[in-house]
């Protein structure tokens, strides 16, 4: 769980006694329930809490012991495979089926089970299939701490019968396959009862292997940059800019749905690109002098440079661009689409990403050309977001989305999805609390974004460049005159 020091954080613990597979709670007996908060679990002493199970009336239910450690912040995860020698034969007929459970140990000395492996059926010599542990569920990034391995002969009765255990830790697993990894398995009631007792068999460890997950934060402070596009539709259907009405009114005092929904997106975006230059494109209109169409020009009037100074120089470009060209069609998404992946095509060493968000007003004219601009540049270092303005339809764009089907073109699927598609009117707070709904707008629409960017990376085997050094201030001698 997260644990926020400044929010009180309640928790509840229900405890039932399972009758069936049923996953209706009604079905099961139910023997009591505690109620706290995370803050009276780490603040107890030993961040232990014992507290009465309540719920059942006049009856004593039992305690409930619940521990707390912080995690640490190991991200690697391990790949592990054992066998096993001449284990205890348990089954009167036919050999044991053997199964291992490992338990990480406590800060108190308790074990909690981490890992249960398959079941090989009808032999003393199992090998059982490799398993990938976090790190942390396995000691919680403690090399030292104790594991501990049981071995057991599984019954269909639930009964499985015990052959025996032994202990390990990280660093002793981490040496990998070598005779240090051999484990004989001890069965202490057994071992105390005969003399000539040697062991219940062996496990031996075949395979170690580490593996680090990384995350989007680490190729950020490696210095990848995001690179932010901003691409808006002037076609005539948002209505005259100079009319109320309009989805392009430019109001003196509010900004309009497109004005609002570039600087929700913007605002959090531009924190991670380092020179906070935006180029701007629109799409649909027709320019002067000569008034032909483009279906991507410069909001800023310079093709050869359409970089914009931040989110307020990307507004001062919009509001420029609608007094001078004129709104017209159709709602071409495709070279917009292009332009981006052009940059986006030159830098795929991990060492840029580039994000590009459109903001419509809705029907697409070039749905064949998106879909395959897309599919296309999916194999980019980029990502698409759709904002939808207005009250149209927009179920094109929930296609382009493909949350729900993976987005093909010409018998060729996506290699990863990488768009993300929000209308705007579901963010409009009723109660005219912009702020609240522009931040609500922005999680979801960026929420996606750092699983694309992982996605791409990994596809590419691109691991993050090492952090710089923390920055020291550099010295000043102070020369005294003598």
């Amino acid at each position: 769980m997260d644990y926020f020091f400044e929010e009180r954080e309640n928790l509840r613990f229900d405890l039932y006694d399972v009758d069936s597979k049923s996953p209706n709670l009604s079905k099961h007996d139910f023997l009591g329930q505690v109620f706290c908060t995370l803050g009276e679990i780490v603040g107890s002493q030993g961040s232990r809490l014992e507290k009465p199970i309540v719920g059942i009336p006049g009856k004593k239910c039992g305690t409930i012991i619940l521990t707390a450690e912080e995690l640490n912040c190991c991200r690697d995860a391990v790949l592990m495979q054992f066998c096993a020698n001449k284990l205890d034969k348990k089954d009167f007929f036919g050999k044991s089926d053997p199964f291992l459970v490992f338990f990480r140990s406590n800060e108190d000395g308790s074990f909690t089970i981490c890992h249960k492996t398959e079941v090989v059926k009808n032999t003393l010599n199992p090998v059982w299939q490799a398993f990938k542990i976090s790190v942390r569920a396995l000691c919680n990034g403690d090399y030292d701490r104790t594991i501990k391995v049981e071995v057991y002969d599984w019954d269909r009765d639930g009964s499985h019968d015990f052959i025996g255990e032994f202990t390990t830790s990280y660093r002793e697993l981490s040496r990998g396959q070598s005779q240090f990894n051999v484990y004989e398995v001890i069965n202490p009631k057994k071992r105390g009862k005969k003399k000539k007792y040697i062991n219940s068999g062996t496990v031996t460890l075949l395979s170690f292997l580490v593996e680090t997950e990384v995350s989007f934060l680490d190729y950020i402070k490696g210095g990848t940059q995001i690179n932010f596009t901003v691409a808006i539709d002037f076609t005539a259907s948002n209505g005259n800019p100079a009319q109320p009405t309009s989805l392009h009114y430019m109001n003196p005092y509010q900004l309009n749905a497109y004005g609002m929904a570039l600087r929700a997106v913007g605002e959090i975006i531009q924190d991670y690109d380092s020179d906070k230059m935006f180029p701007a494109l629109g799409f649909g209109a027709k320019l002067p002098p000569d008034g032909r169409v483009s279906h991507e020009f410069a909001l800023n009037g310079n093709p050869q440079n359409p970089y914009c100074h931040g989110i307020d120089g990307v507004m001062e470009a919009y509001y420029r661009s609608l007094k001078s060209v004129q709104l017209y069609g159709p709602t071409n998404f495709a070279p917009v689409i292009n332009h981006v992946a052009r940059y986006a095509a030159s830098v795929k060493d991990g060492s840029q990403y580039f994000v590009l968000l459109i903001i419509t007003d809705g029907v697409i004219s070039d749905m064949a050309q998106t879909k395959e601009s897309i599919v296309n540049a999916s194999r980019l270092p980029m990502s698409i977001i759709i904002v939808g303005v207005g009250p149209a339809e927009f179920d094109a764009m929930e296609e382009l989305d493909g949350d729900v089907v993976r987005l093909s073109s010409r018998g060729k699927y996506a290699e990863r999805d990488i768009v993300q598609f929000v209308p705007f009117r579901d963010y409009i707070d009723r109660t005219g609390n912009h702020i609240l709904s522009m931040a609500r707008l922005a999680k979801d629409v960026l929420a996606e974004i750092p699983d694309q960017f992982l996605s791409y990376m990994r596809v590419r085997g691109i691991k993050p460049s090492p952090a710089p050094p923390p920055y020291t201030p550099p010295i000043h001698v102070l020369q005294t005159q003598i």
